[in-house]
Formats: structure tokens, sequence, C-alpha cells
């Protein structure tokens, strides 16, 4: 929805997590284009700190700047351009070349266009040419992503071809010592002419078996915030790991009406789904409030938790998610792990379209291969690429005083 307005107001379960944002970018970004400096997101820092338990802050403040972890990183000139043939079993339809659209040239909507319905049927994915007026946002776990995954050439290229159906896919279980997988993985996607690029976390866990999200986006599609990427700090130690988060930018010929919205990169602990999912609603509203000029929150990822056990992030008010009616995302068809969550009524750029991506039945593989790609499928949805506006009474709420 329009950026300049109210954003939703507080409520929901309360916790002694604070929140906030590592803007610590690395590399040559596109420059802010969004915000001048990052007066609102201290604001918001502060409007959490006033409300956390005296017990959660006897530490002091060191203790909190010393728990604050964040990175970007954004991938370099790709290293190879060879691309990876699907060898025998594991064939399938090769995806046909995509032309890379350089900047969305249809039409804004009119203001006032209504909300989408907040139910729809799964769809599959779009083909290689996606619309220029649309947005596609996908959450794929890519079961322990590393070396042994990119030493497969078919692997890599049904991995490949899943991205090249999206402009956004928020990756989990990144997991390998070397920095060089995410960059490698760019490049095979890159090899048919895509302009991919990447933004990964650090690695994170309580054991030794780090994990990193990421993102994967298209750079003719979108763009992403270099101020406003990092990864929320837990100084109370509340989840397993910290939600990753990156704000983006559909590329268009208007960009003062292009799509903004944040994406938040989860993935909670198995052993612990209802505590971390329960953590993740204040986690949510924290990102509503981190800045006064968006609205849109995508909190996206490898829940481990159907539509009927969302709990109290599923409460919060008008809180929506894509997965519904029974669809399964593991790639087993036994659970529904995936989704995707927004604000129904701020969020009104979603169109209600999305799916679970079957790649096994796609690729034509056998089902001990496509457990070999990964043990979940990927969740896509689809959003307007041009910001809506909404009913003038929810821009018209008074802004909360700051504190």
């Amino acid at each position: 929805m329009a950026r300049k307005k109210r954003t939703s107001p507080s409520g929901g379960p309360s916790s002694s997590l604070l929140w906030l944002l590592v803007t610590a970018v690395s590399g040559g970004g596109l420059g802010s284009y969004f915000l001048d400096d990052l007066s609102s997101l201290w604001t918001a820092a502060r409007e959490l700190v006033a409300t956390r338990s005296a017990e959660a802050t006897a530490g002091g403040s060191g203790g909190l700047v010393d728990d604050l972890r964040g990175f970007a990183r954004s991938a370099r000139d790709a290293a190879s351009r060879q691309s990876h043939a699907l060898p025998p079993p594991p064939a399938g339809p090769a995806a046909p070349p995509r032309t890379a659209a350089q900047t969305v040239s249809a039409s804004p909507p009119p203001a006032g266009s209504a909300p989408p319905p907040m139910r729809a049927a799964p769809v599959q994915f779009s083909a290689a040419q996606r619309p220029p007026d649309r947005i596609y946002v996908a959450t794929f776990n890519i079961q322990v992503f590393g070396e042994s995954k990119l030493a497969e050439p078919w692997i890599v290229e049904v991995l490949a071809q899943i991205v090249r159906h999206c402009d956004v896919v928020a990756i989990q279980e990144v997991r390998a010592k070397s920095d060089a997988v995410l960059p490698r993985f760019v490049a095979a996607v890159n090899a048919d002419g895509s302009r991919y690029d990447f933004l990964i976390g650090p690695r994170l866990g309580r054991t030794n078996s780090k994990e990193q999200y990421a993102f994967v986006y298209d750079t003719a599609r979108v763009e992403y915030d270099p101020t406003s990427v990092g990864t929320m700090a837990d100084p109370s130690d509340l989840l397993h790991r910290e939600p990753f988060v990156a704000r983006f930018r559909a590329r268009t010929s208007m960009p003062d009406r292009s799509f903004t919205f944040w994406l938040v990169n989860v993935h909670t602990d198995p052993d612990e789904v209802a505590s971390e999912v329960a953590v993740l609603a204040g986690a949510f509203q924290a990102m509503q409030r981190a800045r006064p000029d968006e609205d849109d929150v995508l909190l996206l990822g490898d829940l481990n938790a159907s539509e009927t056990q969302l709990g109290a992030l599923g409460r919060l008010p008008r809180m929506n998610w894509v997965v519904r009616g029974g669809a399964l995302t593991n790639t087993r068809q036994t659970k529904a792990y995936d989704n995707v969550l927004m604000d129904g009524y701020a969020t009104s750029e979603y169109t209600g379209r999305w799916g679970v991506y079957d790649f096994e039945r796609t690729f034509g593989l056998t089902r001990d291969q496509a457990l070999k790609v990964s043990d979940h499928l990927p969740v896509w949805a689809e959003f307007s690429a041009w910001e809506t506006f909404g009913p003038t009474n929810f821009a018209a709420q008074p802004a909360a005083a700051p504190r």
C-alpha cells in the first residue's frame, strides 16, 4: 500500500525481546534511495527500549551493542557462465532463455484499488517471461545448501531454473564453511544471461552447525536499499536463528510509485516451534514500526508450522498468509512448513495468486532425486509492482507520540 502513512497499530503479545536492525553493508550498493538517515529506525528502537522489562535491561546497553550482528554481501562479477545441462535420469524440460526486462513499463493502477481477496486457490509458477506489472517473491529452504549440492550439476540446474522464475527468493539453510557457495550459485543462475545478485547474512545457530539466510534477486526487476539490510538482534536468545531482513523496491518507470517492501527471512527451530513463532509476532510488529514510510512487511520462510499452528503470529490484527486449504510444502507431501505472511490490509499489493512449486513433477524426478534437491518445496506469491492506495481512514490514523 502507499508508503506515506501510519503503519499498523501495535498490539499482540508483548515480549522482553528487543529487536534492532543492523545496517552494516559491504560492497558497492545501489545508493540509499529510500531514506537519507536512520532516524526513524532509531525512533522505533527507542520505543521498543521503553517497553522492555527491567529484568531484560539490567545488563545495560553495552551487552546490547555487543549482541548486534548483521551484514550483507553483494555478489561480484560471475566467475563462470558455463551452463549445466540436466543429465538423465533427472530429465525435464529446460526453461527457455529469458530476456531480462530493464524496467517495468506498464502503467500503474489507479488510486483507490481495492485489496485482493484474502483467500485464493494455489496455482503453479508463471512462465519464464514474468509480467512487467507483477513481482514474484518466493521462499525456499534448500536443505543443507553447501558444497555437496554445488558438486552436482543437475541439482544446481534445477535450483537455478527455480530461481529464474522469481524476482526475489528468500533462502534458508545455507550451510557451508566456504563463502563461495552463493557466488558460485548465482553465477550458475546467470549462465543464461540473467542478472541476479544476492545478499547473505551471518552464520547463526547455537550449535556448531551454523546456517545462513540469503536473498537472491533479479537486479533487472528489483533493487534493494543498502541502508536497510541486516540481522535482527536477539539479546535474550529467544530464537536459534535471528531473522535476516532487507528492503526491496520494484524497478519500474516511475520509482516513486513502485512497490517497496520489507522481507523478513525466518527459520524456526523444529523443537521450539510454538515459542519461536510467538516471538516472531513481536519481530513482525517491530518491522512494521521500523520506518514511518513503510508498512509492507513480508515475513517468509520455514516456520515448521502449518496455518493452524501460527499461534500469536497468526492472531496479529489483519494477519494474512498465502499457503492455505491444506496445501503441503515439503517434498514428501506430508507437512506444511513454509509460508509467506503479511498484514492483509496494508499489503494490498498482494494479488491473491500463490503456489507451491512441485519441482519433482516439473522436472520428472524420482522422489529420491527430488529429496537430493531439498526436502522442502518453494512457496511463491504474486504482488503488484505498483504501490496501491487504500481507504483514507487508514492513512488518517494519528501517529504514535515519540517516546
